[in-house]
């Protein structure tokens, strides 16, 4: 594993900022350099890191993987190192983490709304916008929001969450914000939320969470790859990444990913644990591999 760029004196004057002077921290991210969106060659790699702020903290057998800030910080570091590497997800916490360690230079920031439908929780199809908003996003010079969308027609807590999402893409239109859409469509199964990954189902999932809003015009979708990708990719116009997950089958997800990474529509990858958690530990070769499907010409050589 390529060691981390941060040190023991960067986490303590993180803390230090956090302590004595937090207004650094806003004033770190609203003055980093910023760039656009997409890539020159029209591709995007997103390292997403919002999990925690869900409860979600497992990877793999390890249900504590992700509960290490330090590590999570220093595999992050590493990650954004990577040539080929566009930038991060996250809620706030972690983005303000980020940018006080000077991270997000050149960086796009996608920042993580709706954190309150914790995980295995009975309110979890009820999932509050309680990260970011437009209001703030704007603010801070957030470059994407990013919502998460679960599709329950026998649990009555959907339709709160299908309008609070339209507030949310309205919002964004108005503000001309790009915002990522994930959704899905789920149940409830032995006391938790499974999301149905069928074709059909995700195709469905596309019409409705397209139809969100006032306007979509600045919607993205961020979709999981499954079978058939082609007939999911005809069902939208919308420009879409591919989201990752938790995968025990490294190797299957990685050629999952090249196969579809070619469909019309898809301008890259917003993956998670799959390249900070890998199985050989090794998160700089995973994201060289990443890097080199999304942006063949940039990435590095992978150090596997």
């Amino acid at each position: 594993m390529v060691p981390s760029p941060l040190t023991g004196e960067a986490f303590a004057r993180l803390r230090e900022t956090r302590a004595r002077r937090p207004e650094e921290i806003a004033g770190a991210l609203a003055a980093r350099r910023r760039r656009e969106v997409l890539a020159d060659d029209g591709r995007l790699l997103v390292v997403a890191a919002d999990h925690p702020a869900r409860g979600s903290l497992g990877v793999g057998s390890d249900p504590a993987a992700m509960a290490n800030r330090y590590d999570l910080l220093d595999r992050l570091a590493v990650a954004l190192s990577r040539p080929g590497v566009d930038g991060v997800l996250a809620a706030p916490d972690v983005v303000d983490d980020l940018a006080a360690l000077g991270l997000l230079e050149d960086r796009v920031v996608v920042g993580s709304m709706n954190r309150g439908g914790l995980r295995g929780s009975a309110f979890e199809i009820d999932d509050r916008y309680t990260g970011y908003d437009v209001a703030s996003m704007v603010d801070a010079g957030v470059d994407v929001a990013k919502l998460l969308l679960r599709i329950d027609r026998a649990d009555s807590a959907t339709a709160s969450a299908l309008e609070a999402a339209a507030r949310a893409v309205t919002a964004a239109a108005a503000a001309r914000l790009p915002i990522m859409l994930e959704p899905f469509l789920s149940r409830w199964e032995n006391g938790r939320i499974v999301n149905d990954l069928s074709t059909d189902a995700v195709i469905e999932s596309v019409a409705i969470a397209s139809g969100l809003g006032a306007s979509s015009a600045y919607t993205w979708m961020k979709l999981p790859v499954v079978a058939d990708m082609e007939r999911v990719l005809e069902a939208t116009t919308l420009p879409t990444v591919l989201l990752g997950g938790d995968s025990s089958d490294q190797e299957g997800t990685f050629a999952a990913w090249e196969r579809a990474l070619d469909l019309p529509g898809v301008r890259g990858l917003t993956v998670g644990r799959t390249l900070l958690y890998p199985p050989d530990d090794d998160v700089a070769g995973a994201v060289d591999q990443a890097a080199g499907l999304v942006h063949p010409t940039r990435a590095a050589t992978p150090t596997r």
